[in-house]
């Protein structure tokens, strides 16, 4: 692989890694606010602890249209800002009002980074390792997980009473580190032509991923499959009704999984087992090793086996480690059985829907509306994901819960939807695999691939 293009795709996924520690960082500070301001438990829920959440919501929403007005690499770069402003605001924050508004822009943050990132690594590397390239995104997402709590345990007493300060400030500097690195990233060959007209630059950048020849060859390829002007409102116009289904299914079906419902309430689910809570919290990072390991396997994996084939993999292994958490629950199994099975349902997700998600739904869509699509794939997963950590407590909750008793049943439920997601997989989701995004384009809109 070319070293130049691997650290140009590197420098764009590293918005991954703050998307993962801007989401994650807010966990350490959770108690001490809580003291500090002495607000509500409506008030703590909705805005001190979910307002990045919104956020992230509207980013990912309307994340597509800088994408295409300014292009990627300026909303890559501007993102970095968003990161850095969250990170010195929330640390100085005096009230919690401002604390929370720069949490909305942290999160705004990470809505755009999981459209703008996707995207233009998908339109800068080459069919035989725009997998690999593009699930960086992932990796280093979920590698920002993990050390936002190593950040937070070694800040621990740093500060005294303004630890917390010190937690969400520290993410200054990667934020600022990886807009500097952002700066010296070439703009997306696709867009400069579909949105610029300048083929010159185009060229340019496609050279470092192709041969002369090959790039000249791309680059009427591109343009064959690209028109300049707005493409502003076409996506719904019926001519894209094939990947705005699969991007929804893929987007619906990960966070139908129960993924975020399992990371955001480990603790809570593993005490609910009979552990301790020292115990959880400590199987807890268990959890997020395991998640991280097996993405790197599921990113190197990509280009290898497929898309198709580790999305088949990740559903068997949903179906297994889902059922068998819910029966552990049912007949009281020993708690480290269940612990067990959660690392399995880990592993399943990290090899396969957390490997394949960005990368696919920023395969899908034609160069005119793909950050469009992107916007919608991602909108979908995050309102999903709102939902789902929204109404959770109504569930859970030890007190008033519906399954308060036991929570069997939320675990069979995602096992189901986790079948349905095979027969997805099986009968309608196309394989990605090998294949230029100009002939991905044409065969999910019917018509016959150019040789």
């Amino acid at each position: 692989m070319n070293s130049k293009l691997f650290r140009i795709s590197l420098a764009a996924a590293l918005s991954g890694f703050l998307f993962g520690f801007d989401t994650v960082v807010i966990s350490g500070a959770n108690l001490p606010i809580k003291e500090l301001w002495n607000t509500s438990p409506w008030f703590h829920g909705t805005f001190i602890m979910s307002m990045a959440l919104w956020g992230t919501v509207v980013g990912s929403i309307f994340g597509g249209i800088p994408c295409d007005r300014y292009g990627r690499k300026k909303t890559l770069f501007w993102i970095g800002i968003l990161y850095a402003v969250s990170a010195i605001g929330s640390a100085v924050a005096s009230d919690p009002y401002i604390f929370s508004f720069f949490r909305f822009v942290g999160g705004l943050g990470v809505g755009a980074s999981s459209v703008a990132a996707p995207i233009y690594i998908s339109e800068i590397s080459s069919p035989e390792n725009r997998g690999k390239l593009g699930g960086m995104y992932q990796f280093n997402l979920v590698l920002g997980i993990l050390i936002a709590f190593i950040s937070n345990y070694l800040l621990q007493g740093f500060g005294g009473i303004n630890d917390w300060r010190w937690m969400l400030g520290i993410e200054a500097l990667p934020a600022i580190l990886y807009t500097l690195m952002v700066v010296k990233i070439p703009n997306s060959p696709r867009w400069l032509v579909l949105h610029k007209g300048d083929d010159h630059e185009a060229l340019t950048t496609l050279r470092l991923i192709y041969s002369e020849e090959q790039a000249n060859k791309k680059l009427d390829d591109i343009k064959a499959h690209s028109s300049v002007g707005k493409t502003k409102g076409e996506l719904f116009s019926g001519n894209y009704k094939t990947p705005l289904i699969l991007a929804f299914l893929i987007a619906f079906f990960n966070q139908l999984s129960g993924i975020n419902f399992v990371l955001y309430y480990a603790p809570e689910i593993l005490e609910r087992a009979g552990l301790a809570a020292q115990e959880s919290l400590f199987s807890s990072i268990s959890i997020g090793i395991v998640n991280l390991l097996f993405t790197f396997v599921g990113v190197w994996l990509l280009d290898r086996l497929g898309r198709k084939q580790l999305m088949k993999i990740g559903s068997i292994g949903y179906i297994i480690s889902l059922g068998m958490v819910g029966w552990c629950f049912y007949t009281g199994a020993s708690s480290i059985l269940l612990l067990t099975f959660i690392l399995i349902f880990i592993a399943s997700h990290a090899i396969g829907q957390g490997a394949v998600i960005w990368v696919f739904i920023s395969e899908i869509f034609p160069n005119k509306v793909r950050a469009l699509g992107q916007s919608w794939g991602t909108g979908t997963h995050w309102v999903f994901a709102a939902v789902i950590t929204l109404i959770t407590p109504i569930f859970l909750d030890a007190d008033n819960g519906i399954f308060k008793d036991n929570p069997w049943p939320i675990f069979i439920f995602f096992a189901g939807m986790m079948v349905l997601q095979l027969l997805f997989v099986l009968f309608m989701m196309p394989e990605t695999k090998g294949i230029s995004l100009e002939e991905i384009s044409d065969r999910l809109s019917g018509r016959k691939a150019k040789d």
